[in-house]
């Protein structure tokens, strides 16, 4: 399956990001004055090839979950419990992301992909023989059960994964990228639970971009200086350890990875080959964006960078992907919730295209 999906990713459509340039010097505006979001709609064409692209709806969010091993070193304040029972939460709509998700419209879709805590639920798994168009629906998050294993080996210690529990996570990515884009959403956002899960994505930062600790490792939930000088420590123990390779982006997340992070790859990686656009959330996101990067340079393409969290790595992945983020409030929340409050600039985006007036049409005159 990552073979198959990857030989499907190809590059932008340029004869179609020219039309959308083009089409953008006739619309009723002074050119160039909508900014990143001219930008934005053109790279939404090249990912189509077609202008104007798709409007990007119906939108849905994946929230894939985990847990650490990691996290018996201490670099979290709170207990690894707290990852089961927001899942709860997140079924019961009483999270932020389910919040945004009901004012932008969006479905939200729960894997637990490796939680360590067995889950007091009754899962609604998706079959992706039966396509149900109500997997998309905004007021019904739902669940699916895709544990590789309760949660990742301490990767101080070990390797967190196996290759092959690396493979079936992304695989999982990839399978759920697959179910909601046939069910027939039209952009696919990111979102993560995992307690502890910063520190796996300071050490994928550091290891597929080669940036200091330092600069890819920040106070996740928020904890204290002398935490915080232990997470480095630890991000810095595990690189040391491991010496991951960027070239082998599976051997990666296997060695310093979380099971969220390697499915986040996956459904990056998913949509790439759909052509469809998925939007970025915060750190877990970016680091999961570096190896599918590294899996298929063209794979950015469809990226879209929604906002830029307050954890620094995340300014790191953003620049070696060669992302800008659409928008910058200071958050650090994860869930999708990034995400979600950049949708509607993404639409807005590509709705520029289908519905104002060139000058010719509207009767305006040109300078």
């Amino acid at each position: 399956m990552l073979e198959t999906t990857i030989a499907a990713i190809r590059p932008a459509d340029e004869a179609a990001m020219a039309a959308a340039r083009e089409l953008h010097g006739r619309l009723t505006k002074p050119a160039g004055s909508l900014g990143a979001l001219e930008e934005l709609s053109v790279r939404l064409a090249g990912l189509a090839g077609a202008c104007p692209p798709p409007l990007p709806e119906p939108a849905a969010v994946a929230i894939f979950a985990g847990d650490h091993g990691v996290h018996a070193q201490g670099v979290s304040p709170w207990p690894q419990e707290v990852t089961a029972q927001m899942i709860g939460n997140f079924l019961a709509g009483g999270a932020v992301v389910n919040a945004f998700a009901r004012q932008a419209g969006a479905s939200v879709t729960v894997v637990d992909v490796g939680v360590a805590t067995p889950l007091h639920t009754d899962p609604a798994v998706l079959d992706p023989a039966v396509l149900d168009p109500a997997v998309l629906d905004p007021a019904v998050p739902r669940l699916v059960v895709a544990s590789v294993r309760r949660g990742t080996r301490d990767l101080t210690m070990t390797a967190a994964l196996t290759r092959d529990e690396a493979l079936a996570a992304v695989r999982t990515g990839i399978r759920i990228a697959d179910e909601l884009i046939d069910a027939g959403a039209g952009i696919l956002l990111t979102g993560d639970m995992g307690i502890a899960n910063t520190t796996p994505a300071a050490v994928l930062i550091a290891a597929f971009t080669g940036a200091d600790p330092l600069d890819t490792t920040g106070r996740g939930t928020g904890v204290d200086d002398p935490t915080y000088a232990h997470k480095v420590a630890v991000v810095r123990a595990a690189l040391a350890r491991h010496t991951p390779d960027p070239a082998d982006p599976l051997g990666v997340l296997a060695a310093v990875g979380g099971l969220e992070h390697a499915a986040l790859a996956g459904l990056i990686l998913g949509a790439a080959a759909r052509r469809t656009p998925v939007l970025l959330d915060g750190v877990i996101a970016v680091s999961a964006a570096l190896a599918a990067a590294a899996f298929a340079p063209t794979a950015v393409c469809a990226m879209v960078a929604g906002h830029r969290s307050t954890e620094p790595g995340a300014t790191v992945a953003l620049r070696h992907l060669g992302l800008d983020p659409l928008i910058d409030l200071g958050l650090r929340l994860g869930e999708g919730t990034g995400a979600l409050l950049a949708l509607p600039v993404v639409t807005g985006a590509v709705r520029v295209l289908h519905e104002v007036a060139t000058f010719d049409s509207a009767g305006v005159a040109e300078k």
